[in-house]
């Protein structure tokens, strides 16, 4: 009523903090989706060793892997994917500078 309420949304954080926030969380992001990947060329070499230099050095063949071999390359799969969205996520915090 007299202009002192403030809402839940009205954190007033700065710039600097707001930057400094998206980098934090895409550094995790990138933590993250590096990880998961490598997971997945381990779990593709320990189907055979093929498939994991398949997966290294071969565009598509991951995407292969990942269709025939559903049950044990889906979870780090996903986890690249959520690797990636947290990775978005602290970019458009960060804003235009990072």
């Amino acid at each position: 009523m007299l202009g002192l309420e403030r809402h839940w949304f009205d954190l007033n954080l700065g710039s600097a903090s707001m930057e400094i926030l998206g980098m934090i969380i895409v550094v995790a992001g990138g933590l993250l989706l590096l990880v998961a990947a490598i997971w997945f060329l381990v779990v593709a070499f320990q189907e055979h060793i093929l498939w994991g230099l398949g997966c290294l050095l071969l565009p598509f063949v991951s995407l292969v892997f990942l269709v025939m071999h559903w049950d044990k390359a889906g979870r780090p799969f996903l986890y690249q994917l959520a690797g990636w969205a947290i990775l978005l996520l602290g970019s458009f915090l960060a804003g235009p500078e990072l």
